[in-house]
């Protein structure tokens, strides 16, 4: 069956909406409501934090995000292949100089007492929080001003023998736990570890404090990519995220279309009962999670298979899993782009694509996309062929159409957002768009719900 997306010919990008098979077009935006109740998990409260696209203030079209999102992604998965390489030999050196690309959405929260604010990478990718600390020795130019820890008096450095100190992959002993947390590639942040109060949701009216959470005071940070934000908070499943140390062990987040760019995104910390009103075409579809014992705080999914329209790729299904080296696997990351597929797959879905999609194909090269057709001009309905992904226990993964093509009727092309890899496969956030992405790490899961997530 194949999938129409059409456009009104006044607006810029092309909307997409799925075509059912009784030719029922469904809009892109829809009137009713949803309402989301927000579940108490025993004493904890459901925490939520606004997120925005770390490029929502530019004036830019769907097309230039993407592209540049790719630009950062390239350097964002050869940073996490990195950083699974060097956990499992721990002498492997990377010696080409890569500068980080270091997520894609911003969260403002705040530190100490009387809190201070700052905006923070969210980064599902990695497990340490920290943000640059006074006095610097080397610090970059940060949006707010440096948290300085002799304002703050919940400030306190962690002692040496503290279990968050020891969960750290390298850490010293001299006045306190000092750090060093590296990237993957010449970013890297290290000072002091410490804890502090953090307060959450201040933007939202409903500010919640968690108290002694474990924090890196970074003193010494380097690396591109980090300038639009003065922090990280890592999301991950090891000891030092945040999660892990709330104790929480639900968190979700919806990412609002990319077409609309000024609209917020929304982080739950804590469990998301039911999203009611849920009116959108598909199904909520649960996987289970896999854990690769090299990089045990990425979050893998046990992807088995793809199918283009009607056609399941001949893929071997062993492309998709974590080597005993620790490489391979296909992780869900909310700080990468589009998705990467493993290389031999990835030219698989792009032959079937294309031989499926009744378009001239663009092979000019200067979108920064590998997949892209000339669409017809005066044109604003096309047939593009489903895609659909195939998760371990049956799960499949229907993605709406908006989700895996990006047109520009001004270039007068639709690129397939996807790219292919090697050594690691990346479930990117514009395949996420409009899906609450529910982790459970007591059952090991994520759940993909259809949310129009600009109206939580």
């Amino acid at each position: 069956m194949a999938t129409k997306f059409q456009s009104s010919p006044s607006s810029l990008l092309l909307h997409l909406s799925l075509l059912l098979a009784i030719l029922f077009t469904i809009p892109t935006s829809s009137t009713s409501r949803k309402s989301l109740q927000l579940q108490p998990h025993h004493h904890h409260q459901t925490i939520r934090v606004t997120l925005h696209h770390i490029d929502s203030a530019k004036n830019l079209s769907k097309f230039e995000l993407v592209q540049k999102g790719i630009k950062r992604g390239n350097l964002r998965i050869q940073r996490l292949k990195a950083m699974v390489l060097s956990s499992s030999s721990p002498d492997s050196q990377i010696e080409a100089p890569i500068h980080a690309g270091n997520g894609e959405y911003l969260m403002k929260l705040s530190i100490g007492t009387p809190p201070s604010s700052f905006s923070a990478v969210l980064d599902t990718g990695s497990d340490l929080i920290w943000t640059q600390c006074k006095p610097c020795t080397q610090c970059y130019n940060q949006p707010t001003p440096i948290f300085d820890p002799k304002n703050s008096s919940s400030f306190s450095k962690l002692p040496c023998d503290a279990k968050l100190c020891s969960s750290l992959p390298s850490s010293s002993c001299s006045n306190g736990c000092q750090y060093v947390y590296t990237y993957g590639d010449y970013s890297m942040t290290q000072g002091i570890l410490a804890s502090e109060t953090f307060t959450f949701g201040a933007e939202t009216g409903d500010s919640v404090s968690v108290q002694k959470v474990g924090f890196g005071c970074g003193e010494d940070n380097e690396g591109d990519g980090f300038e639009q934000a003065s922090g990280l908070v890592g999301l991950g499943r090891g000891p030092l995220s945040l999660i892990s140390q709330m104790g929480e062990p639900k968190f979700s987040y919806c990412l609002t279309s990319m077409d609309d760019n000024s609209k917020t995104s929304t982080l739950f910390l804590g469990s998301v009962q039911s999203v009611s009103g849920n009116d959108e075409t598909g199904e909520d579809v649960t996987v289970p999670l896999l854990t690769n014992p090299s990089k045990p705080s990425f979050y893998y999914l046990p992807l088995e298979g793809i199918t283009v329209g009607d056609t399941q790729l001949s893929i071997e299904k062993s492309t998709f899993e974590v080597g005993d080296d620790g490489s391979g696997g296909m992780i869900i990351d909310s700080g990468t782009t589009i998705t990467y597929i493993e290389h031999s797959a990835f030219e698989a879905l792009k032959t079937e694509f294309v031989s499926q999609t009744q378009l001239q194909e663009d092979k000019s090269g200067n979108t920064g996309l590998d997949v892209c057709f000339t669409l017809p001009s005066g044109t604003n309905q096309v047939e593009i062929p489903k895609l659909v992904f195939h998760f371990k226990g049956g799960a499949d993964l229907e993605l709406p159409s908006e989700n895996y093509m990006i047109a520009d009727s001004d270039m007068g092309v639709a690129c397939l957002a996807m790219g292919g890899s090697k050594g690691m496969s990346i479930f990117g956030n514009v395949q996420q768009q409009n899906m609450l992405v529910k982790h459970d790490l007591q059952k090991q899961t994520i759940s993909f719900v259809p949310t129009q997530c600009h109206k939580l």
